[in-house]
């Protein structure tokens, strides 16, 4: 017996789906509008983490020398640097290794090296390489090294200049702009959403208004509240579920177009890979999204308009 009521209201929200007609269709355009940004803040949170990461990745700090410092000397600032627990590898390069990589790099820069010769000299100093087991540990490092400067044997420091000012000034940059992208789309989401709520909201009322005469005839018979308001919940959850469902197919191939010319751009980032990895994740948030959105949509507008 329960299972023929829940079918008949199954059956009712179905068919109150159909005959909304062009409002249901409007409304499922709405939705799906609202869900597919859902997917795109997903997405556009996944790659600038993935561009955080890439670029932490090749986050360094170069501790640069005075010209007079001996290699002994940058040597005993290395050992201690590598019996950090913070450290994961520090890499030692020569005055002459570094100029010998300058000279490569600008080897068809005829001005520039033709300039580093007059000098009559190596301008450029030794260095240290440190790379940390964590990106949060680089500022530890830095401070370890400023507050334990590397002094010479007459007392003057060794430390020409630490280069992770700069470096931290990007990340922390990246990392503004990924907060501000997620508040700004979340914004931006709840702006669609309220617009699917209200459409669905007008659809179920335009149902309800339709269906005066059945909701009329179900009260004289004694039908329950939940037998008279269910249809209307499913045709609101049915609306939910078919944008999500639109959208869950519109990704695929356009993930596989976008992902195809755009991987080079995003430095390796694949959406169409991300997606076929993450599909249960997106599945589960857009049919959530979707029944939730129908759903209390139509609680709303029974609340309203249908009083049993």
């Amino acid at each position: 017996m329960k299972w023929m009521v829940v079918k008949r209201v199954l059956v009712g929200g179905g068919k109150n789906f159909v005959r909304g007609g062009a409002v249901s269709a409007a409304t499922v355009l709405i939705m799906t509008v609202t869900l597919a940004i859902i997917s795109s803040l997903v997405f556009l949170s996944a790659l600038l983490s993935f561009t955080l990461n890439t670029i932490k990745d090749k986050v360094d700090v170069s501790v640069y020398f005075v010209t007079t410092a001996s290699e002994q000397e940058i040597l005993a600032v290395k050992d201690q640097l590598e019996k950090l627990p913070q450290v994961s590898s520090v890499t030692y390069t020569s005055a002459a290794d570094a100029l010998t990589a300058f000279r490569a790099r600008h080897a068809n820069d005829q001005l520039t090296l033709q300039a580093l010769d007059q000098l009559g000299g190596n301008p450029l100093d030794a260095s240290l390489e440190v790379r940390a087991k964590d990106p949060s540990e680089y500022e530890s490092i830095v401070s370890f090294l400023e507050a334990s400067p590397a002094l010479s044997s007459d007392g003057t420091s060794l430390v020409d200049r630490i280069n992770y000012a700069q470096n931290k000034d990007v990340i922390d940059r990246l990392s503004l702009a990924i907060q501000a992208t997620r508040e700004i789309g979340l914004a931006v989401v709840v702006l669609f959403a309220i617009a699917s709520i209200l459409i669905a909201f007008a659809t179920i009322r335009l149902a309800i208004y339709t269906a005066k005469d059945e909701i009329a005839v179900m009260r004289l018979v004694g039908a329950s509240n939940a037998y008279i308001q269910g249809p209307f919940i499913v045709a609101g959850i049915i609306t939910g579920i078919t944008a999500a469902a639109t959208v869950l197919l519109l990704l695929w191939p356009a993930t596989w177009y976008a992902g195809a010319r755009t991987e080079n751009w995003f430095g390796g980032f694949s959406l169409a890979g991300y997606y076929s990895s993450h599909f249960s994740i997106f599945f589960s948030i857009l049919a959530l999204s979707g029944i939730l959105l129908g759903a209390f949509a139509s609680v709303l507008a029974i609340r309203k308009y249908l009083r049993v």
